[in-house]
């Protein structure tokens, strides 16, 4: 691996000890909270948490900022319904372009394409390369909160992101299948690894509600949250169900007008 980054100080455990640097992480650049959201493995809506989260947190007044490190499978700007190009300022920094309604400050690959729909066809060099940019060249200007959406598994780009940015945690998402929760172990093993603390788990998709009687259907399975809990020692900070309004909200853009308070709050109380 040619692009090492740079490391988190747990030398003995990294898994790309050899020829890195050494160098420690860069400052918080007056960011007061950097939080990754992440998963093992990819379909269980890590993006729509990191989205839901950004939006809880901006409806409590905070500034909130959201770096899209999902370079090859960037997704957040159609969630805010953004396609603005970033713009410069006069240090030669990137402005990321905000959403009208809650001004979430928004940087992804996808708003840097001719094509929005042209596929990014790079090796792991290049991912890592503009993850780094995606820091330190782009103003994201004192935010209260940087949410990160990582990629899904635990390579390049992931690990980029962890030996790069100093982040205060990570939230590792997951769905209730037994699979699901097999790959959480990897995830937090990689934390761990890399001296990141974990916030907790958000369970996606856990259940839905019957629109008759509101009972809960368990649709994927039953939940396996308190395995997790027990076996890496980390809280369960929401349980989202399968929702219209997410999946509908999502699609047209409007995800910032979500409000089931319920989810938004035990998002955003989690993190707190």
């Amino acid at each position: 691996m040619e692009d090492k980054g740079q490391c988190s100080g747990n030398c003995e455990r990294c898994p790309s000890q050899e020829g890195c640097s050494g160098i420690p992480k860069t400052s918080k650049k007056g960011i007061k909270r950097i939080i990754a959201v992440g998963s093992g493995k990819g379909g269980v809506g890590k993006s729509s948490v990191t989205a839901l989260l950004a939006v809880g947190l901006a409806k409590r007044g905070f500034s909130v900022g959201v770096m899209d490190a999902d370079i090859t499978g960037p997704s957040i700007p159609k969630l805010f319904g953004i396609d603005s190009r970033p713009s410069g300022n006069e240090e030669g920094k990137i402005v990321p372009p905000k959403t009208e309604k809650l001004g979430i400050s928004i940087m992804s690959m996808n708003l840097l394409l001719e094509d929005p729909k042209a596929p990014v066809v790079w090796r792991g060099p290049l991912i890592g390369g503009v993850v780094q940019q995606f820091w330190n060249d782009v103003d994201w200007n004192g935010l209260d909160w940087l949410l990160v959406d990582l990629p899904p598994g635990t390579a390049d780009a992931p690990l980029t992101v962890m030996q790069t940015i100093a982040l205060d945690g990570m939230v590792i998402v997951s769905t209730p299948q037994e699979l699901s929760a097999l790959i959480v172990g990897k995830q937090a093993r990689l934390a761990e690894m890399m001296n990141v603390p974990i916030f907790g788990l958000v369970e996606n998709m856990s259940y839905v509600k019957c629109p008759h009687c509101d009972e809960e259907l368990y649709v994927f399975g039953s939940s396996h949250s308190d395995q997790i809990e027990s076996a890496f020692g980390i809280s369960t900070l929401a349980k989202i169900p399968i929702s219209k309004d997410i999946v509908s909200l999502g699609d047209s853009g409007d995800i910032e007008d979500y409000d089931d308070s319920s989810v938004l709050n035990s998002l955003v109380d989690g993190v707190i």
